[in-house]
């Protein structure tokens, strides 16, 4: 018993351990590193991951995966910033529709919420494995980005819609505040709700949730809406800081979010991981961003440095089950 309780305390803690051996490695290579701004810059950048990696753990907790979150992220983004600036023209009545800010903003987390709903609603109606499902979202969702901004960014938004991006409140970016609400909504749901249990039940052993009387369709597409919903609000985060609704936004974050699950020790097979670890493979990863930045490695081999690590985390991930 005292081996495995051992075994199971190294495992929680090799995320941790990983991140401040990086951050040595990191402080000793660039003297930019360990700084007060390039520390709140690493956390304004992360905000966004960790908001898309939260949504990810959930639907990876079921068995499930959503590889369409970056391409949602930027048609939501696209749909708040043209809704903000031009509105909803109707030229058959000659009559204009206009947006607040608030408005805009529930517009682009509605669509965040529908597009996570068909990919739940196909995935259990039709019983599409979620690889493919998503795949297909992902493509969906991009032309439709390409379709709405025509393929130009939307910009000019105006500086109450910037604020939420690069506004600060209380000492703190308005980004880290959207991710840390972010994060206690989703360890309480997780640790607190029946819809929690049912998500780890459900991952655990599909048939016994099934048998035990969880409603395992309305569960996944409930998990697949909020991760819609989260992408959303990073896309609504990344079009505040740039100022601009880039049609090619969010190109490969999902791999980023499934990243920052994995590293995190959310298993891949379902049913096994926690909130916070992914908080803690968010970070990771965006240290690792930040320093490969600051030591000028090439934007392509930050990709081979980040898909290597992805390798090695889904390895470890494996060994450990296989171990159970």
């Amino acid at each position: 018993m005292k081996t495995l309780n051992n075994t199971i305390s190294v495992e929680k803690l090799r995320p941790l351990i990983a991140l401040f051996l990086l951050c040595v490695v990191l402080s000793l290579l660039s003297d930019k590193f360990l700084t007060v701004n390039n520390a709140w810059n690493v956390m304004r950048q992360i905000s966004v991951n960790i908001c898309i990696s939260v949504g990810m753990t959930l639907i990876v907790l079921t068995s499930g995966i959503d590889l369409s979150v970056g391409s949602v992220l930027a048609l939501c983004g696209a749909v708040t910033a043209g809704l903000l600036k031009n509105g909803i023209p109707i030229e058959a009545t000659n009559t204009y529709v206009g947006f607040t800010l608030l408005g805009a903003i529930l517009a682009g987390l509605v669509v965040g919420g529908l597009l996570g709903f068909f990919n739940g609603w196909v995935i259990t109606k039709f019983k599409v494995p979620p690889f493919v499902a998503t795949l297909a979202m992902l493509t969906i969702a991009r032309g439709l980005t390409m379709l709405f901004t025509k393929g130009f960014p939307i910009s000019g938004l105006g500086k109450e819609f910037a604020f939420i991006g690069t506004g600060w409140f209380w000492g703190m970016p308005i980004p880290v505040w959207i991710s840390l609400i972010v994060i206690i909504i989703a360890f309480w749901l997780t640790t607190r709700t029946k819809i929690g249990r049912y998500i780890y039940a459900i991952g655990g052993n599909e048939k016994a949730a099934k048998l035990s009387g969880i409603n395992i369709k309305k569960v996944k597409i409930t998990v697949y809406v909020i991760a819609g919903v989260l992408a959303a609000v990073g896309g609504i985060m990344v079009t505040s800081r740039l100022d601009s609704a880039q049609p090619n936004a969010g190109m490969s974050f999902e791999l980023d979010s499934i990243a920052a699950v994995v590293i995190g020790g959310t298993s891949l097979s379902g049913g096994r991981g926690a909130i916070l670890g992914t908080v803690l493979g968010a970070i990771i990863i965006g240290v690792l961003n930040n320093g490969l930045v600051l030591l000028n490695v090439s934007p392509f081999w930050q990709q081979v440095v980040k898909g290597f690590v992805i390798l090695l985390a889904v390895i470890i991930d494996k060994a450990n089950s296989k171990a159970e």
